[in-house]
Formats: structure tokens, C-alpha cells, sequence
């Protein structure tokens, strides 16, 4: 038999009294009228089980002691059909084990006994009733929660998927905004180069000078294995690091930096962070215009515009410097004499400590080399001495040129003691100072002192 339904809230509880006696019917029904549930009679409890197949009854207060049924095995019965059912045991006299076969098989609430206090029987079908109640509010709790639980396993796997598709939406969209913006940042680049250009049309075709930085500095990032962006911010600085330049006159823009006057040098002083303000208002542009804003600052701290010392200095500037000194020396930009690349690196390495960072000047002659596809810079074991430093055996890695541009001796040549002293005293007799490049011996090599190194 299955278990009866619940009864909606709005039904009042139903109470069955069971007895085989009608004066204890009457007396219960008396004493129970104006209660807030309604009283069913049954006088056995065969009767009592018919009853509660046919309705549902919150509540049943059996006899102990009636023929053919006992209040014990209805209320095991009871139990076993309608658990929900409160279980309570009437006896009128002391059955010990009645009252444990109660308690053990029918399960019951209380047990109360004949003849009963009015008030305790009350209150004791009242908290039975609650009791039951609150049990039925905690079960239909339970379920409601079990459901909505259901429910919400439910929302939350449709919600992750959705999450999932939304997130994979947005990675996707954020892939293609990062694609767009690395190629807006290469168009940067090319943007840049552009216009370095343009703005070499200041200049006449002997002064120009960015094309060769630009190409320096690319080989320096790939030299020094710099990632894509460092690469990306010195190409863009190496292209604009003049831009602040645009603004002087012709006149000026093709002097020596050294012959310029006190009003000329403090504007040519200024052009670093004058083209720092150019580009600082483009975002993409701004680390590389904080490597312009230092790219003239000395290793020594006496550079502009802040005076910055040593590692201080980005390492992005130290390159720049580096490659805008080399080719701006050759242009005739910065000394009135316009060097060749041989004396512009020797410039470079006299000046290692004091101007430029020491630690990168031999790998720059290396990139130089590479860059020029010199093959003589390239090579250690080729060095750059004065004519007093020769010494027989030596042998020139260069054609020697005299200051007048006759030459002197082929490269090939193997020096002797008498054709260096020759060579001495003709440097004496022209007032010059010869730069010799020459492969030493192994045996010579040591103890040998590089010019300006």
C-alpha cells in the first residue's frame, strides 16, 4: 500500500481516535471539539485502516488493549503503510511489553495513559501535530531545494557553455585585434622610414644619413638578439631621431656640430627632446622617442639634455648613439673633416669611456663589418697601430694612403725594419699622423697597444 499524499496547507489536520469502547470515543470527541482539526472515530482497528485507505489522516491516538487488533500492531501497521502518519498509544494499564512493541515496531510519538489529564492530552496531540508539521516543512524544504538545485546544475551547464562560446568569441576577437595591432605597429615602422625619407630632402644626398642608420640598427637588434618590440622601437628611433631638426635653416642643418655658434649649438642641444615632443603624442612611438631623448648623452655623464651616466643611459640610446656618431662623422655633421668609415671607427674607439659605452664598441665594428661586408674589420687579428707601433714581420691589412691621398704602400706588404722607419720619418716630414692597419704575428701580437682603444 502506498504512502497517502500530503494534505495541502489549507486543510485542516485530521486526528483519528481508535477504541473499542464507545464512553472513551464520546468522552475524547467532547474533549477535543472546538480544536483547530478535525476528530475521526474508528472502534477497531481494522476499522482505522479502512479509514486511512479512503482519506489522509495526519494523526492516530490507538488504544492498546482491543480485541482481534492490538494498539501495538495497528500502530506497526500503520507505520509500515502511512510512515508520515503521527503515532500516538492510549493505555489504561501497565503492559510493559505493549508499550516495547509500540515503541520498537509501530514507531509511535508518545504514549499517554488512562485516565488522562485534559491539558496534557491537549498539549500533547497540539506538539504532535506541530512536530509533524514542521517535519513536512523541512521535507517539502528538501525537495524544493533538490529541485532548484537541479535547476541551477541545469543553468550552470547551459551558462558555461555559453561562457565557454562567449569566451572563445572574445579570444578570437582579441586574437584579431592583437594581429591588428602588430601590423599597425609594423605599419609604424614603415610609416616611420617613410617619412625619414621626406625629411632627408633637407639635406643634400651627401649629407643624408638616417638609410644607413636605419640599416645599422637593424643589424645591431639582430647582433645583440633584441625581441620584436626593442627591434621595432630603435628601427623607428634610428629613422626619426633628426625629426627635431626639420626646424632649423638650410645653412645649419649641414654645419659641423662643433663649428656651431653659442645661439646655433643651444638649438642643436634642444633637437633630441624637441623630436621626443613630436613623437610622444603618437602612442606607438613613445619608448622609441625616450631612446631619441637620450641618444646623446655621454658614457661620462657630460652629454644633454639630462646628464646621464653609464648604464643610466637606455641601451637602445647607447646603440643609437653609437651609429649616429659613425655614419654623422662620415657626413661631415659633426667634425669639419669628413672621415672615412675606417677613421670614424677609430674615432669611436678613442672616445670608448668618455662618450660611448666601452662595452659596446667592439661588437659595433663587428656589426659595421657585417653591415659593409668588410672583411678586414671583421677579422681580430687585424689591428689599428701608429707608425711607431709597427714592427717588422707585420703586414698591411689596407692600402696606406699619405694625408695627400698618394699611396704609400699596397696592402699585402710586408713591413721591414727600414721601410718603418722610412715611413716614420715621412710622417715627420708631412706633419701628419698615419693610422696603419696591419695583421700582427702571433708571436708579435702581445703587449701591442691599439690606437685609441
Amino acid at each position: 500500500m502506498e504512502e497517502q499524499s500530503v494534505p495541502t496547507p489549507e486543510n485542516r489536520p485530521q486526528v483519528l481516535l481508535v477504541d473499542d469502547e464507545e464512553p472513551i470515543l464520546n468522552s475524547l470527541r467532547r474533549l477535543l471539539r472546538g480544536q483547530p482539526y478535525d476528530v475521526l472515530l474508528a472502534n477497531s482497528g481494522a476499522r482505522a485502516l479502512e479509514i486511512l485507505a479512503q482519506q489522509p489522516v495526519d494523526l492516530v491516538m490507538s488504544d492498546a488493549r482491543m480485541p482481534n487488533m492490538d494498539g501495538a500492531t495497528l500502530l506497526a501497521r500503520i507505520h509500515e503503510a502511512y510512515p508520515s502518519t503521527v503515532r500516538i498509544m492510549l493505555t489504561g494499564y501497565a503492559d510493559p511489553s505493549a508499550i516495547i512493541k509500540a515503541i520498537n515496531e509501530g514507531r509511535i510519538h508518545r504514549y499517554i495513559s488512562k485516565p488522562w489529564n485534559d491539558e496534557e492530552m491537549l498539549l500533547t496531540l497540539r506538539q504532535a501535530l506541530e512536530h509533524q508539521h514542521l517535519e513536512r516543512e523541512r521535507q517539502r524544504l528538501e525537495q524544493l531545494i533538490r529541485l532548484q538545485n537541479e535547476k541551477l546544475k541545469t543553468l550552470n551547464g547551459n551558462l558555461e557553455k555559453r561562457v565557454a562560446a562567449r569566451t572563445a568569441e572574445l579570444q578570437q576577437t582579441a586574437d584579431m585585434l592583437d594581429l591588428a595591432y602588430e601590423e599597425l605597429k609594423r605599419s609604424y615602422v614603415t610609416g616611420t622610414e617613410v617619412f625619414s625619407l621626406l625629411a632627408n630632402l633637407r639635406l643634400p644626398p651627401a649629407k643624408q644619413t638616417n638609410r644607413q642608420i636605419i640599416e645599422l640598427m637593424r643589424a645591431c637588434c639582430r647582433h645583440f638578439g633584441l625581441d620584436e618590440a626593442a627591434s621595432r622601437d630603435l628601427t623607428m628611433a634610428a629613422a626619426l631621431y633628426n625629426v627635431g631638426k626639420l626646424s632649423w635653416t638650410d645653412s645649419m642643418m649641414v654645419t659641423p656640430s662643433d663649428l656651431l655658434h653659442h645661439v646655433e649649438r643651444e638649438r642643436y642641444r634642444a633637437y633630441p627632446k624637441q623630436s621626443e615632443s613630436v613623437l610622444m603624442a603618437l602612442d606607438p612611438m613613445k619608448d622609441a622617442a625616450r631612446l631619441i631623448l637620450h641618444h646623446q648623452e655621454h658614457w661620462d655623464g657630460g652629454g644633454f639634455p639630462d646628464r646621464l651616466r653609464g648604464e643610466a643611459i637606455p641601451f637602445g640610446s647607447r646603440l643609437l648613439k653609437l651609429a649616429v656618431d659613425f655614419v654623422e662623422l662620415q657626413r661631415g655633421l659633426i667634425l669639419e673633416r669628413q672621415m672615412n668609415s675606417d677613421e670614424a671607427l677609430l674615432y669611436l674607439r678613442q672616445y670608448a669611456g668618455r662618450l660611448y659605452d666601452p662595452g659596446l664598441i667592439e661588437d659595433f665594428i663587428l656589426v659595421c663589418a657585417q653591415v659593409m661586408n668588410d672583411v678586414v674589420l671583421a677579422d681580430p687579428a687585424v689591428k689599428v697601430l701608429s707608425t711607431r707601433e709597427l714592427a717588422a714581420g707585420m703586414v698591411l691589412a689596407r692600402n696606406l694612403n699619405a694625408d695627400n691621398g698618394m699611396l704609400l704602400l699596397n696592402a699585402g706588404k710586408v713591413l721591414s725594419g727600414p721601410l718603418v722607419d722610412k715611413l716614420i720619418a715621412f710622417e715627420a716630414m708631412e706633419g701628419g699622423q698615419y693610422k696603419v692597419f696591419v695583421k700582427v704575428p702571433e708571436e708579435a701580437g702581445t703587449g701591442l697597444l691599439i690606437q685609441g682603444g
